[in-house]
């Protein structure tokens, strides 16, 4: 019986022992300053168990000082924050037995630490007292950003290299006289914003500039090549519109190539929308839907759109001429005079295109179209119907 007591006790104190080791705590300390370098009281430090679930709070008293008796054994994440805002964070901080060393936060280095990440974001580079100045966190956080800015910076170098180059070959293109030359140089453009958009494809001006090559390459090439650069110039053009419905230019370029394939329904519908869109488009639009119908064959309908022009703006030279000439082909011929009679207001479109370009491309077909129906070139054109001043 005795002998049995005495295992019994030694057993309880051998558990006791064991017991009191298992149980047994850390310490984890530091201290918080200002930005002013002054101690921080009532800063709120957070301590998060990464090893296991944990979590553990203590505030800095008056000499910024925090301290927490009683941490298991671990790993932890350490924040302060001040005002209930995080002001800086430790990670992997290990708790063991005896000393820890402590885990202070210096308000003052973060700031200096903020100012050198948005240096680096502005693309400027670290001193190297700076860099010793920062945490092993913010090294790495700056040592990310530094390799993040360099690849931006690297792929932007690219992507503007490539936009320019397809800018310089289409200004290049438009300028050129031999057609081979300028049949290279469209595709030179086309290769180059390709490119281009293959390194940044949310660019509008980049596919509208596409669109603009591949247009003028459709219209120096012939048959399938033509049709092939057209297709691509309206693909282009759509992916503008994909990521700005509302641009009236490229509608204009889309009725124009339209226009040109004689796709009437689809080249009224895209000019309609550019004049809708931009009025100031609009005299533009219609005179190059009239354009289209002249070259599909319809000129009675083409007239409409010429006067469409017109009434968007008066001034239209161009239109006034094309107008008079859509009129022209209602004009009827006496068999035995060989007088010419056109519809009411023909002349007043020529003698129009005449007083507002005197010496334009087509100056002297509308003083020949004058000629032919007996008119006179009449140095200050009067609107038809306008009410002459009494002398």
């Amino acid at each position: 019986m005795l002998a049995r007591l005495r295992s019994t006790i030694i057993f309880a104190a051998f558990a006791l022992l064991a017991g009191t080791a298992w149980a047994q705590t850390t310490t984890l300390q530091g201290d918080v300053k200002g930005a002013d370098g002054q101690p921080v009281k009532g800063a709120v430090i957070e301590l998060n168990r990464t090893d296991i679930k944990g979590h553990y709070t203590v505030k800095t008293d008056k000499k910024g000082h925090w301290l927490y008796t009683g941490l298991p054994a671990g790993t932890y994440d350490i924040s302060c924050s001040v005002d209930g805002q995080v002001v800086d964070k430790v990670t992997g901080v290990k708790s063991g037995y005896g000393d820890n060393p402590p885990v202070n936060f210096d308000l003052k280095k973060v700031e200096e630490a903020k100012a050198a990440t948005q240096q680096v974001n502005t693309g400027g580079q670290l001193t190297e007292q700076q860099q010793r100045a920062m945490s092993k966190e913010q090294r790495e956080q700056y040592e990310a950003t530094l390799k993040k800015n360099q690849e931006i910076i690297k792929k932007n170098k690219a992507l503007n290299d490539a936009y320019n180059a397809g800018k310089d070959a289409l200004t290049k293109a438009q300028a050129d006289t031999d057609k081979a030359q300028k049949v290279a140089d469209y595709q030179a453009a086309v290769d180059a914003y390709n490119k281009a958009a293959a390194i940044d494809d949310k660019q509008e001006a980049i596919w509208a500039g596409l669109g603009d090559a591949e247009y003028g390459l459709g219209q120096v090439e012939t048959g399938d090549d033509r049709t092939k650069a057209f297709d691509a110039a309206i693909d282009a053009y759509k992916k503008v519109l994909a990521l700005n419905p509302n641009e009236a230019a490229i509608y204009n370029q889309l009725g124009n190539i339209y226009g040109a394939e004689k796709k009437i329904p689809e080249a009224t519908d895209m000019l309609t929308k550019a004049a809708q869109l931009d009025p100031s488009l609009a005299a533009k639009a219609y005179y190059n839907m009239g354009a289209n119908l002249v070259n599909a064959g319809n000129s009675d309908q083409a007239a409409q759109f010429f006067q469409k022009a017109i009434e968007a703006d008066p001034n239209y030279a161009d239109a006034h001429y094309q107008l008079g000439i859509c009129l022209m082909g209602k004009a009827s011929v006496d068999t035995k005079t060989g007088k010419i009679t056109p519809p009411p207001g023909t002349a007043d479109q020529f003698q129009k295109y005449l007083e507002l370009k005197p010496d334009g491309q087509y100056a002297q077909s509308s003083k020949d179209m004058l000629a032919s129906l007996g008119e006179t070139v009449q140095t200050k054109y009067t609107a038809p119907g306008a009410k002459k001043k009494k002398q």
